[in-house]
């Protein structure tokens, strides 16, 4: 099989398919080709085994966004059981089922069209196509809504892919995240998909049949009506609460980030200082209230008294931070600008959570603005660097570097 696919390699070498099956070809096989002369990076990771290891760590959000879809959606025809079990409740087939009747054609539909698109482009262009879509892909399926319509998706995934990345070259040349650039169509084009009580619960309450049935609202959307939520710090930290897809467990989300961490692939300067960050600004906002700064019947009041640490809990905080805003492309690159980088993410991402009532959450807005400033920091970062060599160089003391640099020395001196 391998000796017919490299057959069929050279055969389309060179022609105008060529791109579509070398990345068909490479996709299944590892090519074959080795360097000879000149000096090269050899190392085991290359983009293809970047994304993918990405991709690892996704799958297991994956998984339980489909359990949670089911489980969601039964308990809002039936109200959640009094005494939960973990696989009577949750893991069962039928929640399963939901969630491969739901999730799976968001993915299928998110990979169909945004792959279609790069292979367009590269067999227009004549380049290889590229596997950054590879994690794009699955992200997006995980920070929509479950009943997000196909259709709407399909729009989306286009605008991402050409506007937010092929406009600009294609991988690695784009300036803003292309999962996020897709999210961000779909709130401001179709905000009444991604905004209410109803989206995050497969087929809402409403169309469920019961009139006392519970509501689908967000811990987020509660707060930002000024209501309790009916959730425990147990039910946010594991995931059993509503949501997007992939972005409710945040005990699998620090998995994620502890195995991409262990792996090198994503940058631990970034998650830390934009945890960092949101703890600040939840801290601020939780010194406002409890100073009495602010009257009880503000419709900030709710979101600025929430316990500043459990805004990692909930939304997609915590999942933008470990998979979106570590993107290496669209987010800084030099050390200490990763440390200004995240620190202003998580900062904003409560700021806008707090003051944006009408849809409270805020992280992708603030990964998408830290994108733009990205190459600003990291041109201060450099500068201070090249100041500061400066400033040591003319201070410093330049010792000859050979008997004849010191003869010579002494005869000027002579």
């Amino acid at each position: 099989m391998k000796e017919k696919l490299h057959d069929l390699k050279v055969k389309y070498q060179g022609k105008k398919m060529a791109p579509a099956f070398n990345a068909l070809h490479t996709f299944l096989y590892m090519p074959n080709e080795t360097t000879h002369s000149g000096a090269h990076v050899r190392a085991a990771d290359d983009l293809k085994r970047t994304m993918n290891t990405v991709i690892m760590a996704l799958v297991p959000c994956l998984l339980f966004g489909m359990f949670n879809a089911g489980y969601q959606h039964y308990s809002a025809i039936n109200g959640f059981p009094e005494s939960f079990s973990l696989f009577d409740h949750f893991l069962t087939w039928d929640n399963f089922w939901v969630g491969v009747t739901t999730v799976l054609p968001l993915v299928i539909v998110s990979y169909g069209v945004g792959l279609a698109i790069e292979f367009l482009f590269a067999v227009i262009k004549g380049h290889e196509v590229e596997e950054g879509y590879l994690v794009t892909g699955m992200l997006v399926p995980l920070i929509v809504p479950v009943d997000t319509p196909l259709w709407m998706l399909a729009i989306a995934v286009a605008f991402g892919v050409v506007i937010g990345k092929e406009v600009f070259g294609g991988t690695g040349m784009n300036i803003l995240n292309p999962a996020l650039t897709i999210r961000a169509f779909l709130f401001f084009a179709y905000p009444t998909w991604m905004s209410g009580d109803k989206v995050w619960v497969h087929e809402g309450v409403e169309r469920a049949g019961t009139a006392d049935a519970i509501s689908g609202e967000t811990v987020l959307g509660s707060l930002a009506q000024g209501s309790d939520y009916a959730y425990s710090l147990s039910d946010m930290f594991y995931g059993f609460i509503p949501g997007s897809v992939g972005e409710t467990s945040t005990l699998l989300i620090l998995l994620g980030a502890l195995f991409l961490i262990f792996t090198k692939i994503a940058s631990w300067r970034i998650m830390v200082s934009a945890v960092v960050g949101s703890l600040v600004m939840g801290l601020i906002f939780n010194g406002v209230v409890d100073a009495g700064w602010l009257p009880e019947y503000s419709k900030f009041y709710t979101l600025m008294s929430f316990p500043y640490w459990q805004h990692l809990l909930v939304g997609g905080l915590a999942f933008g931070i470990v998979f979106m805003a570590t993107d290496p492309v669209t987010g800084s690159q030099t050390n200490k600008g990763k440390w200004y980088y995240g620190f202003f993410i998580g900062l904003l991402s409560v700021m806008i959570r707090v003051f944006n009532p009408g849809y409270p959450e805020g992280v992708f807005l603030a990964i998408l603005l830290m994108n733009v400033f990205a190459p600003t920091i990291d041109h201060y970062v450099v500068r201070g660097n090249i100041k500061r060599r400066l400033k040591r160089f003319k201070t410093a003391t330049i010792y000859p570097k050979s008997t004849d640099e010191v003869d010579s020395l002494k005869t000027e001196t002579a």
